[in-house]
């Protein structure tokens, strides 16, 4: 009997977070959802922004800083060699949508436990504080990543095991659909980015590696959709 229950808990845990995973992204199409979820506009680009910038360093770029503008729209500035390849370019491109939702998968697999889940929290708030000093440069970034690099802190700190275990999960589903904070930006040749246009990053993938810009978009869409159906599988496993 406890094991029933147990898996009735796990199924309408996972379909409350998927609900809000749509109504998250049905809510950022519209101006009044974006004004609601503003603060989480602005976590979704940091998620975005940040998988650029990681990416860079990691195939030895250098990361200068990262742009957050009060749009919610948001541009990693790194420095590549000149002779950077085709390849390093796509997959820094790649890493802005992939990255979070590797990182979120993650977070979703750490509320397995409860040291897991608070050891996740701490990292996330920690590194929006961090972040923040080293790289950010605008006043939005400044406002709005401390301040919820804090409360996720204050919860990892003080909030319930029930709490802590919603929040790392609800954080996970945020990252791994950040790319959707603008729906079609998967499937467009490029935006506004402060006012700007700039390539999409399955634009810049394309002039890499060949293969329109739709492709790419569907490929990544289909990734994430499997991140997240790995991540909760994992996750809710008895």
């Amino acid at each position: 009997m406890s094991s029933i229950l147990a898996d009735q808990a796990h199924r309408h845990r996972i379909g409350l977070l998927m609900g809000i995973a749509v109504a998250s992204v049905i809510l950022w199409q519209t101006m009044i959802g974006s004004l609601l979820l503003y603060p989480f506009t602005i976590l979704a680009t940091w998620f975005h922004e940040m998988g650029h910038g990681v990416a860079a360093m990691l195939t030895g770029s250098q990361f200068e800083r990262l742009l957050i503008f009060p749009d919610g729209s948001g541009v990693a500035q790194s420095m590549r060699p000149a002779d950077a390849s085709g390849l390093t370019n796509a997959l820094i491109a790649a890493s802005g949508p992939l990255g979070p939702a590797i990182a979120g998968s993650l977070l979703i697999i750490a509320s397995r436990t409860d040291k897991l889940t608070r050891a996740a929290l701490a990292v996330v708030g920690l590194a929006l504080i961090i972040s923040t000093v080293i790289w950010v440069r605008t006043l939005t970034g400044w406002l709005i990543l401390p301040a919820l690099g804090i409360a996720i802190l204050a919860l990892a700190t003080r909030g319930t095991a029930g709490q802590q275990r919603f929040g790392i999960q609800f954080l996970g589903v945020q990252a791994c659909i950040s790319v959707w904070q603008q729906f079609g930006y998967l499937f467009s040749s490029g935006g506004s980015v402060g006012g700007e246009l700039h390539r999409s990053d399955t634009s810049a993938i394309a002039d890499a590696l060949l293969l329109p810009y739709w492709f790419w978009g569907a490929a990544i869409s289909a990734a994430i959709i499997v991140l997240l159906w790995w991540s909760f599988a994992v996750a809710f496993r008895r």
